[in-house]
């Protein structure tokens, strides 16, 4: 069976070939691309996004409520 000394060993070096290959460069460049990308595209983050479903959600629904109002109110006069 491995020592788990070893694999520690093993896999730090593997960490520190990987920190000094151009795999790394690679991959910081890809997210500043992908980053930069998204910044372009005027994203809102998913919480503001569900803040404002909310606040379209009690819009809707006061909405309703005044349409009723209106008709109760056009019903009461006589209107059609």
């Amino acid at each position: 069976m491995l020592d788990p000394k070893f694999l520690e060993e093993i896999s730090a070096k593997m960490s520190a070939l990987m920190a000094q290959s151009p795999v790394k460069d690679f991959e910081k460049n890809a997210r500043a691309l992908v980053s930069g990308a998204f910044a372009r595209l005027d994203l809102v983050t998913r919480e503001e996004f569900d803040i404002q479903a909310e606040v379209l959600a009690r819009a809707c629904a006061r909405l309703k409520e005044l349409e009723t109002r209106v008709e109760a109110l056009e019903k009461a006069r006589g209107e059609p």
